[in-house]
């Protein structure tokens, strides 16, 4: 049994993803972000950064005990291992697909959560920061583009880990005013995966679902939202 500690932004979504792919039952614990739940001792000691998606797996393969585990690449490649399914064992394919998850960690997932946050949160009179993250991402996505005009798939003719990874933040990527229809390839490939009978279960369930808190341009948040997202209660869990 696997416990998912859940808020359905793009990194939380493609953690239940895999977990509908590869059918590992899973229990649900869902965090309101804004209200600062995964702010807790208790879950600092899931996930020592304090941030969602993390799993606790209470039957680890090597019979060792619960095992946390964070980072939503961490977590893709951790399920993959343990179910089978969508890395291979070794390989040119399964070191593609770890290329385009690590990129997917390092470059398009947290250049548009920059843009994300300068276009949806940040006080007005931040042109300079919007513009840089929202030209990086633009630039990003071509690269996206650009591979999967090559390979049906990120890491070649198989659906992996990788693929998953990237999915969620592009079914988002309206709230930033990213047409998909721009990027021919990357719609088609979007559309392909977005018919996958396991996502389509994810997507439906109404507890994964994103609150309307969390979509919209220019949102307004409490002085308590902000300090749980951004501010001091986010700084001072790390320091308990």
């Amino acid at each position: 049994m696997i416990e998912l500690h859940y808020s359905a932004t793009p990194n939380g979504q493609k953690i239940a993803i895999m977990l509908e792919e590869t059918a590992l039952p899973y229990t649900l614990h869902t965090y309101d972000i804004f209200a600062g739940d995964q702010l807790t001792p208790e879950f600092g000691r899931i996930n020592p950064n304090h941030k969602l998606p993390a799993i606790v797996d209470l039957d680890p393969d090597d019979g060792s005990g619960p095992l946390n585990v964070f980072e939503s690449g961490a977590i893709l490649q951790y399920l993959a291992e343990k179910s089978g399914k969508f890395l291979p064992d070794s390989g040119p394919l399964r070191s593609r697909a770890i290329q385009w998850l690590t990129w997917q960690g390092a470059c398009l997932g947290p250049m548009g959560g920059q843009a994300s946050h300068f276009l949806r949160y940040a006080p007005k009179g931040q042109d300079y920061a919007a513009e840089r993250y929202t030209k990086e991402l633009n630039r990003l996505l071509q690269v996206l583009e650009k591979r999967l005009s090559e390979s049906e798939y990120l890491a070649g003719d198989t659906y992996t880990i990788a693929d998953i990874a990237v999915w969620p933040g592009r079914a988002a990527s309206f709230v930033m005013g990213v047409d998909l229809s721009m990027y021919p390839s990357t719609s088609r490939w979007f559309q392909t995966v977005a018919k996958r009978p396991a996502l389509v279960s994810a997507m439906q369930r109404p507890e994964l679902a994103a609150p309307a808190k969390y979509m919209g341009r220019n949102q307004k948040l409490s002085p308590d939202e902000w300090s749980n997202m951004f501010g001091e209660h986010m700084h001072a869990a790390v320091s308990r």
